[in-house]
């Protein structure tokens, strides 16, 4: 197993807070994990197997305990189309890994949802 050394780092940028602890952590299967940059553009699929959108984006909250996806619903080529947000946690991968299905959704549904608009 290949690890990455614990640190802990303390220098006048932290003095308001206690020193960060970067913990160590086996690389091997992080790296089994999907990559952001492969997952933006990834198909949405029903439970049909239908596409129902596509990832256009990835988002995580400021407290970093949520991720969401920011999927690209209706239109056609980027045309007319809607961006929405689900969690990520909600989507399952395809069977082969080239996409991610929403279990229950549909276009409609998802159309249905809050348009997603990005803070300035």
């Amino acid at each position: 197993m290949m690890t990455v050394a614990s640190v802990t780092v303390s220098a006048p940028a932290f003095a308001q807070g206690a020193p960060q602890v970067i913990s160590a952590m086996d690389v091997k299967s992080v790296a089994m994990g999907y990559r952001g940059t492969k997952i933006v553009g990834s198909s949405i699929n029903n439970d049909k197997g239908e596409t129902i959108g596509k990832i256009d984006d990835m988002i995580i909250s400021k407290d970093q305990r949520a991720l969401f996806a920011i999927i690209s619903v209706g239109g056609y080529l980027g045309i007319g189309d809607k961006l929405i947000a689900v969690r990520y946690e909600d989507l399952h991968p395809t069977k082969d890994d080239k996409g991610f299905s929403l279990p229950g959704a549909t276009k409609d549904s998802l159309k249905a949802l809050p348009e997603f608009v990005y803070a300035k």
